[in-house]
């Protein structure tokens, strides 16, 4: 992929030379001759890198980075100052004014280039390290984890919270290669990873041929339980191709709303895990529930009956927990 460059330079000699040896590079350029045209740019342009002169008329380059470090869409971009103010002052007040860079002119075209590969190189492995981070954590705790060290952990007093389970799998795996295997749990799992996504809910993990998912964290979401729910159904329907070519595969689904802890804790192979009653709970409604249907608690069926369909099963014994009246989710209504 072809990485773009946004240059900021009011001198036109400049803006030719480097424009030209960045181009030849194969570096897609644009470019502005002042620092507001340089915002403006921004917009249309979405540079990985931007190369800023400091003196330019009405904004300067600092003022300019400034700018661009305090807009949330922009401060990642890493910005290499160039320009012929080369005292420390000078230097000091770039790195303070967010650049990662700072190359005095006349500069020499092989070392402008080399700085520019390695700074595009770092924002590159950052990112990825960023993405690898926001699949293993929900993006507002990685954050927080960034900014702080020890236990992360929050007290949640609404929080949905699904475990689903794979009927049938641990006998099929006695017939299925170790690949095809993997690659079933991986199209199964892939599709609830999707069905999940599309409603903001958090899949926490998945253990074995189990899957986890909770509604109302990170952040607080009214409305998640009903989310839940739909969720659920889909689960269940997305199963069919699957139960149709393998004989005796099928999901479990338990369903329980209430309070929870939810955090990180550890130092390796973190994770962001729930905990609680509710978790508990939720738990023995899938293991106690019944394959191809989704078993609810008597208190989702309160908060639900209005636009959800149910079918009572009954008072069932769940372990731990004891007799519980519980019901099975058939669909919305209308």
């Amino acid at each position: 992929m072809t990485s773009r460059i946004l240059l900021i330079d009011d001198t036109p000699a400049t803006i030719e030379a480097i424009a030209a040896t960045l181009r030849q590079e194969g570096y897609k350029v644009s470019v502005a001759t002042s620092g507001e045209q340089g915002l403006d740019v921004l917009e249309r342009f979405r540079p990985d890198l931007i190369l800023l002169d400091v003196m330019m008329p009405g904004m300067d380059g600092f003022e300019t980075c400034a700018r661009i470090k305090a807009a949330p869409e922009w401060a990642e971009i890493p910005v290499v100052f160039l320009t012929a103010r080369g005292d420390p002052d000078d230097i000091v007040h770039g790195f303070e004014a967010g650049a990662v860079d700072y190359v005095s002119k006349p500069f020499n075209a092989h070392e402008l280039l080399a700085r520019v590969r390695t700074h595009l190189t770092l924002d590159q492995l950052y990112r990825e390290n960023q993405r690898l981070l926001l699949n293993v954590l929900p993006a507002p705790i990685a954050e927080k984890l960034k900014k702080q060290t020890g236990i992360i952990a929050d007290r949640y007093d609404d929080v949905s919270v699904l475990f689903g389970d794979l009927v049938g799998f641990t006998p099929l795996s006695a017939t299925l290669s170790p690949t095809d295997l993997l690659e079933l749990l991986n199209r199964v799992f892939s599709g609830f990873d999707l069905l999940a996504s599309q409603r903001g809910l958090e899949k926490i993990k998945t253990i074995g041929d189990a899957y986890m998912v909770a509604g109302g964290l990170p952040e607080p979401r009214p409305g998640h339980l009903a989310l839940m729910a739909e969720l659920a159904l889909d689960m269940q329907a997305s199963m069919a191709p699957f139960k149709a070519k393998y004989d005796g595969l099928s999901l479990r689904i338990g369903l329980h709303v209430g309070s929870a802890i939810a955090g990180v804790i550890g130092i390796r192979k973190f994770i962001y895990d729930v905990w609680g009653d509710t978790v508990n709970t939720a738990s023995r409604l899938e293991s106690h529930g019944i394959p191809g249907r989704v078993q609810v608690s008597d208190t989702v069926y309160e908060r639900l009956r209005t636009r959800f369909d149910f079918e009572p099963r009954g008072v069932v014994d769940l372990k731990g927990k004891g007799p519980m009246m519980t019901y099975l989710l058939i669909g919305a209504r209308g």
